[in-house]
Formats: C-alpha cells, sequence, structure tokens
C-alpha cells in the first residue's frame, strides 16, 4: 500500500517556484521566406514556421515539405522500453519506434516530419464489459479525429498512417480513404509473437469459463494468464480483426508488399517504417494521390484477398466503410457472395485450422503476396491496379515470386519452427484435396430477412455431414444480455444451458449496445466439451477469433422491429449452412417439436408476435454510442459498414423538422 498522503504533498510548494522563469532565450535564425511569401502567404503559414522554431528544429529547415505522421501510439515507455504508463494493449505499445524511424527517414530525406496521435481501445480488454459499447462507434470517431487532424495541417504532402488493430487501423484506413486526394501509406503496425510453452491470445481469454467447469486448475490458469505474449507489442496471433485489417491494408494496395501481420520489435518491421516513408515521399514527389490507388478494382481484390486467408467478419463493416470513405461504390451483400464462392480458403491460421498456425508464420510463409501469386493463377485479381509502391500489383507480384526476401522468409520458417510454407499458404487444388470451404456464408430466413454472416470454415469439422452441410435444430435460449447468457454457459444456476439449445442474444444491435462483439461467448463455448453443439444468434457481431456456429449482424435488429427480438424460450429454430454452396438459412419453425411450421408458417407466427418486452437499450448505453447508433441507422445500417452518410443524415433530419413543424401547425 502507498503511505498516507498529505496535503503537503499535494498543495504546491515554494521550492519548484522559485527555479521557475517567467521569460526565456529566443530561437536563432530567420524564418526562410522571402518578401513576396511574408507579403502574400497566410498568417497561418507563416505562424506556422513561427512554431515550428519554437519546438526546436533548425531555423534554416523549418521550410522543409512537411510529412504527417498519425499513429494511434498509446502508453508511456522509459528509454529502456519499460513502462511508464501501459497503454490499452500491445497493439499500440510499440508503434512509437515505427513512427521515430519514419520520422528520421523523412528527415533525412530532407523532409520536415510531424507527428500526431490518436489511440485506440482494446476490445480483448473490453469483451463483457460497459466498454464495449464505445468500440464500434469509436472507429468513426477516430476516423473524424485523424482527418481532422491532417487537414489542420494544411501545408502536408503526405500522410503515413501507423497502426495494428481492430478499432485503430480501420480508423487510419478510413481517414486516408476520406483525405485521397493526398499521397498516403499505411504501415500495418504488426503482430505479437506467440510465447513458447504457452497459450494463444486468443485461448487465453476462456480462463474463467474453464476453471469454471474443472477442465483447467487454478494454478495452471494464472499462470497461463500471464505468458500469451512473446512480445510486448502487435496485434494478437490469431487472424481475428486486428490481423484481418493488415491484411486488407496490403491487399487495397495502401501499404507496400509483404507488409501485414509483421512481427513487432523484429528488424524486419523497423525496416519497413523505413521503407514506407521513402514510398511516401515517391508518391509526393509524383503527385500520386491515394485516389488513384483506392478504386473500385482495389475494394475487390481486398475482398477477394480477405475470403482467400478467411478473414474476421468484421471486416464486413470495415471495408464497405473504407469504399465510402474513398468516395467508391460499397460492395453489398451479393458482391461478398459472389467473391466468397469464387475464392477458396488458402491459408491455415488461427483460429481457422486445422494446424492453427499464428499469424507470424503466416507472414513468414509469404502473407499476402504469396496468396495473391494463387489467387493470380486462378485469375481472381485486378493485377493492373496501382499500389504505394508506385508499381501496379501485378509488378509487386512479379517482384515478389523471384525475390530473395520471399526465399529468405520461408527458409527462415523452416529454420526456426520446422514449417513448410506450403503447409501454411497453399494453392487451390491443395485446399480442394483437403475440404477448404470458402469462409463467410450470408443465411437469410424468417429470423433475419435483411441477413446475417457467419464465418462457416469455423464450425467444429464433426458437425458437418457428407455433403458439407451444417443442420441443427433446437429449442432457444433466449438473452438480451451477453452477461445472462455468460452465466448460463458457465452453469451453476437453474435454467443453464444443455447441448442442443440455441443461444440467442438479441437487443444487442446498434440501437442497444452499440453492436457489442461478443467474444465471450463464442470462446467459452469452443473451449468446452459441449460447446460446438450450441449455436449462437445474435444482431450483435463476433471477434475475428470467434468459432463455432455462431450467425452475428442479423438483421433487422431486435429494437428495430427484426424478428430476431420476437422470440421466446422455447421457440424451435433451425439451421443450415451448405459450405460447398454458400447458401444457409435460419427459421423460427415453431413451438412444438412434434408439429413443426413450414418457415413461411413461421413467419406469419412471428408477424403477428409483439417483440419480446426483455429487450430494451441497455441502461448504461452511454450518449455518445445512442447519437452513433442513429446516424448509422440513418446511413444504411450496419450491412452499409455503419458508416456516416452525410447527404442522408440532412436529408433524414430536415424530413424530421419539417414533420414536426407541421405537427406543431396542426
Amino acid at each position: 500500500m502507498p503511505r498516507k498522503i498529505a496535503l503537503s504533498d499535494i498543495f504546491p510548494s515554494s521550492e519548484p517556484i522559485q527555479r521557475t522563469r517567467t521569460s526565456g532565450q529566443a530561437p536563432e535564425g530567420r524564418l526562410p521566406v522571402s518578401a513576396e511569401q511574408l507579403r502574400d502567404s497566410p498568417s497561418g503559414d507563416l505562424f506556422g514556421l513561427t512554431q515550428n522554431a519554437g519546438m526546436g528544429w533548425r531555423a534554416s529547415e523549418i521550410g522543409r515539405d512537411p510529412f504527417l505522421i498519425v499513429s494511434t501510439s498509446g502508453g508511456l515507455r522509459d528509454a529502456d522500453g519499460s513502462p511508464v504508463a501501459l497503454g490499452y494493449h500491445t497493439g499500440h505499445w510499440e508503434i512509437d519506434k515505427l513512427a521515430r524511424a519514419a520520422a528520421e527517414t523523412f528527415t533525412a530525406n530532407k523532409a520536415l516530419p510531424f507527428s500526431a496521435t490518436c489511440s485506440d481501445p482494446c476490445d480483448g480488454r473490453s469483451q463483457g464489459t460497459h466498454g464495449m459499447f464505445d468500440s464500434l462507434p469509436y472507429r468513426n470517431d477516430a476516423a473524424i479525429t485523424m482527418r481532422r487532424l491532417i487537414r489542420s495541417l494544411p501545408r502536408r504532402k503526405g500522410v503515413l498512417g501507423i497502426a495494428t488493430c481492430d478499432k485503430g487501423l480501420p480508423a487510419t484506413m478510413l481517414a486516408l480513404a476520406g483525405c485521397s486526394d493526398l499521397p498516403g501509406v499505411i504501415v500495418p503496425g504488426g503482430v505479437t509473437l506467440p510465447a513458447e510453452g504457452a497459450e494463444d491470445a486468443g485461448k487465453v481469454q476462456t480462463i474463467g469459463a474453464r476453471f469454471v467447469h474443472g477442465t483447467i486448475s487454478y494454478d495452471y490458469a494464472v499462470e497461463m494468464g500471464c505468458k500469451a505474449c512473446g512480445s510486448p507489442g502487435g496485434g494478437c496471433q490469431f487472424l481475428g480483426t486486428a490481423a484481418t485489417s493488415q491484411v486488407v491494408a496490403e491487399a487495397l494496395g495502401i501499404s507496400l508488399p509483404h507488409s501485414a501481420l509483421c512481427p513487432s520489435g523484429e528488424p524486419v518491421w523497423i525496416d519497413l517504417a523505413k521503407r514506407s516513408a521513402l514510398a511516401l515521399l515517391q508518391l509526393a514527389e509524383s503527385a500520386t494521390p491515394l485516389a488513384e490507388i483506392l478504386t473500385d478494382k482495389s475494394v475487390e481484390n481486398a475482398m477477394v484477398t480477405h475470403a482467400a486467408f478467411g478473414g474476421s467478419t468484421n471486416l464486413l463493416l470495415h471495408i464497405p466503410a473504407i469504399a465510402h470513405a474513398a468516395g467508391l461504390r460499397q460492395p453489398a451483400v451479393e458482391d461478398w457472395t459472389r467473391v466468397n464462392r469464387s475464392t477458396p480458403r488458402l491459408v491455415d491460421a488461427l483460429p481457422n485450422g486445422p494446424r492453427n498456425h499464428p499469424t507470424v508464420q503466416v507472414f513468414m510463409a509469404g502473407g499476402v503476396p504469396e496468396v495473391m501469386l494463387h489467387l493470380r493463377e486462378m485469375g481472381l485479381l485486378h493485377l493492373d491496379v496501382l499500389t504505394v509502391s508506385g508499381r501496379t500489383l501485378g509488378e509487386n507480384l512479379d517482384w515478389w515470386e523471384k525475390s530473395e526476401t520471399r526465399a529468405a522468409a520461408k527458409e527462415r520458417l523452416r529454420q526456426l519452427d520446422g514449417i513448410k510454407a506450403s503447409d501454411v499458404i497453399f494453392g487451390p487444388k491443395t485446399a480442394r484435396a483437403n475440404g477448404y470451404s470458402s469462409a463467410l456464408v450470408f443465411p437469410t430466413g424468417n429470423i433475419a430477412p435483411d441477413g446475417s454472416v457467419i464465418k462457416a470454415t469455423a464450425i467444429d469439422p464433426s458437425l458437418i455431414d457428407d455433403n458439407n452441410v451444417y443442420q441443427h435444430t433446437g429449442k432457444a435460449r433466449v438473452f438480451a444480455r451477453e452477461s445472462d447468457a455468460i452465466r448460463a454457459i458457465k452453469g451453476g444456476e437453474s435454467g443453464g444451458i444443455e447441448q442442443g439449445d440455441v443461444i440467442v442474444l438479441a437487443g444487442c444491435g446498434p440501437a442497444g449496445t452499440g453492436m457489442e462483439e461478443t467474444y465471450q461467448l463464442t470462446s467459452a463455448l469452443k473451449h468446452l466439451p459441449w460447446g460446438k453443439h450450441i449455436p449462437i444468434l445474435t444482431d450483435a457481431r463476433f471477434s475475428g477469433v470467434s468459432t463455432g456456429a455462431c450467425i452475428g449482424h442479423v438483421g433487422p435488429e431486435a429494437l428495430a422491429g427484426g424478428p430476431v427480438g420476437k422470440l421466446l424460450d422455447g421457440d424451435i429454430v433451425q439451421i443450415r449452412v451448405d459450405r460447398d454452396q454458400l447458401t444457409g438459412s435460419i427459421h423460427f419453425i415453431g413451438t412444438d417439436p412434434h408439429s413443426l411450421l413450414t418457415p413461411e408458417e413461421g413467419a406469419a407466427v412471428l408477424a403477428n408476435r409483439e417483440t419480446n418486452p426483455i429487450f430494451a437499450p441497455h441502461p448504461h448505453l452511454p450518449a455518445d454510442t445512442k447519437l452513433w447508433a442513429a446516424l448509422q441507422s440513418a446511413s444504411g445500417g450496419t450491412w452499409s459498414g455503419s458508416v456516416y452518410d452525410v447527404d442522408k443524415i440532412i436529408e433524414t433530419l430536415e424530413a424530421g423538422k419539417k414533420a414536426l413543424q407541421r405537427k406543431s401547425d396542426a
């Protein structure tokens, strides 16, 4: 315990004030401006130079071309790397090193670096807490803040975005896409190394549920809980939202080749920051804005690569949002279905399996460019798109195919881990031979008329029949709060979850909880012996590391009158997911197992029901999130990426004002 703090410890002391100055020495030198500039330049430009000198930059160089580094750096580290104040997560803990390396590269090349930060939260830290109510809304807020920071440096010649994790990296991509008249480059902040003899950062989040059910001891739980991270920085070791966002950044062409999933803190990671700064300088020199790189074709390349990796379903929210920010066509459900039908999964990584390679091994196996070589052979990529390397995607892949870097990475993987790169990233023939299906299916039905999504590759293989179809019929166990559902899973109370039940968690879409992430549930079920037999339906969303028959994004959400909000305990739910045809359905088929209804009859019953009274906005939902939910709803909702469509919002507000005026006049 700290010693008792006295008033004299808190109230100001006279000693430091006696050493405090009231004036200082002005910087030496002169502003590097001509008489014409002094006469014609905005006062902001001139005062900016004064501020540059005031911060201590050499006066003779303060007029260099400015380049802005926007990062999500968080926490405070001492010179030796030890913590002074912790960050929220490992993902932003070390990326100040990347910013420093980039800044030094700008300086060495006679540019003037600026650095700004807009840090990010940790979805893992906020799982199961009210902090999750701010998770998805934060993305829009951060993107707005970053864009304001970019515009507030009026003379910047280009922007380097450095970010790593679930919301920070999507926000950074949105920010740069929204400033696509400028040159820009994304530096993915890398991944955490696995720790020897330890669990990965996804599995370790289930120690509470496993301890309750007696599958692990107390000593094991507290020891493993300390050991998941083999390095202090980087996003989690699995192909969750953080890692998938890095893959998408590279696939869009806005990051350098072989930059996604780079291990944090390692020499190759620092080298990447330097090369990214040089790439931005080259783009500025050639006057190449991001608008020439972010195109409809590059968005489709990102969707195809996402499918080949079997990436997080959260990118269904982020890729359409990036397209919207860049003024491009937003992909719809039909586009996702088309892409996933044509693209097999080509990567074996956590959590998709079967061997569950950590993301650093995917990087060493060749990462995004290695996967794209296979996609090129299948004719699935637009090779003529420009990338931030200054070359087309096709030229990048030609280089990668013959590069020493490719050979060295694969050999390093073999030396250190005894793993063949072709066992981590493989071609379509191997994928078909091993039964790897495409990742995403979008079930509809009388419970989800607007659609839903499931990562079909994450369903336990033992539940898939000979026709590659998952089928389940069971009684609904309906919950309005994730905390109630996790208590039922852990048991120890009447009404616990039974094998074969269908967990329905509703009222947790944008209007209820800010569309919280529900990894607590999926992770607990994954690591319980009977958990694979319990599917989940929700209008919330899942972590990218979630596994099992978990169907999210069910629309319309319960609090918008969606049928999922009309389900009751004991209702019979039928689920079918065809992993070959990439089709699926979720239906309410009655209340009596001996007299089942057709889906059409079930729809009629639901239409005549009122919304289950247990569903309501969470009483602790912040006002900020309520506003976000309303604005994104007016802009098309979650299937449009939860964006802010300003024109639609203004139109809705104007119509509302007129309606209120008519009501007042009546």
